[in-house]
C-alpha cells in the first residue's frame, strides 16, 4: 500500500501497523469508523484486507484529511471522511466497529509546540472519559471497539470503559524487548458484553536491535510504502 505522509510533523509508526494486524484478527465487517485517521493508514489497511468493510473516518486536521483522501484514492479504496473533531461527530449513524490509534501521551509529558504533533499525541485533545462516552453512543449493540493505548494507563482504561457499560474482552501487551515492561496495549472492547477478558500472549517487538520475527511478518503483510511529501 502506497501512503503519502507529511514531510514534517506526525508520521505513523509501528503502533499503527501492529494495531492494524490486531484489528484484522477479528475479521471486521460492516460499518467501520477510524477515529483520528491521520494519513488513513489503519483504516485503509483494514479495508484492503477485509472486503466486507464499509470504511469511514473522522479527522479534524485539514492537512491529514487531504493526505488520507489522497491515499484512499491512490489505493482504490472507497472512503468517506468526516472533517471534524470526533467529539462533535453527528450521532445519526451507528457502527459495527470503531477503531483508533488515539492521542495517549498523558499530562505529565512535555508537549510539542508543533501543532500537528500536539494534536496527534497528547490525550488532552481526546480525554478518555469523553472519548469512550462518544464511542458508546456511536456503536451498534454488541459491537466492537478496538484501539491501542499507553500500557501504563490500562487500569484507567478498564475503569472508564466500565462507566459506559463496555467491557474489555481481548487484550495484548506490546513489549519493546523481552526484558522490558509493556509500552503499548491493544484493546478489544464490546458494549453490553459479559465475557471474561482474554489476555493474549505478550508481543515482543524487538530482538536485539532488529524487529522480532512476528513484527517482521506483520510489516510484510502490511506491505506499506511511505512517501513523505507536500501535497
Amino acid at each position: 500500500m502506497l501512503l503519502y505522509q507529511p514531510e514534517s510533523g506526525y508520521c505513523y509508526n509501528s503502533d499503527s501497523v501492529f494495531l492494524y494486524d490486531f484489528i484484522s484478527s477479528f475479521k471486521p465487517r460492516g460499518k467501520v469508523l477510524d477515529v483520528g485517521a491521520g494519513c488513513g493508514v489503519i483504516g485503509l489497511l483494514v479495508a484492503r484486507d477485509n472486503p466486507k468493510v464499509e470504511l469511514e473516518a473522522v479527522e479534524k486536521q485539514d492537512k491529514f484529511v487531504e493526505y488520507a483522501t489522497t491515499n484512499a484514492r491512490v489505493n482504490k479504496i472507497e472512503y468517506k471522511i468526516h472533517k471534524k473533531d470526533f467529539l462533535e461527530l453527528e450521532e445519526d449513524e451507528k457502527y459495527d466497529y470503531i477503531i483508533s490509534n488515539p492521542p495517549f501521551y498523558h499530562d505529565g509529558v512535555t508537549k510539542s509546540e508543533n501543532e500537528m504533533l500536539f494534536n496527534a499525541r497528547y490525550n488532552i485533545n481526546l480525554p478518555l472519559k469523553e472519548f469512550f462516552k462518544k464511542v458508546s453512543r456511536l456503536l451498534k449493540p454488541k459491537s466492537h471497539f478496538i484501539f491501542c493505548y499507553d500500557a501504563s494507563q490500562f487500569g484507567l482504561i478498564c475503569s472508564e470503559l466500565d462507566r459506559v457499560k463496555m467491557r474489555v474482552v481481548d487484550v495484548q501487551f506490546i513489549h519493546p524487548k523481552k526484558d522490558r515492561v509493556a509500552s503499548l496495549v491493544m484493546v478489544h472492547a464490546r458494549n453490553g458484553s459479559k465475557s471474561l477478558m482474554k489476555v493474549w500472549e505478550p508481543f515482543i517487538s524487538f530482538e536485539g536491535e532488529e524487529f522480532s520475527q512476528k513484527a517482521k511478518d506483520i510489516y510484510a503483510k502490511a506491505k506499506t510504502q511511505s512517501i513523505k511529501c507536500q501535497l
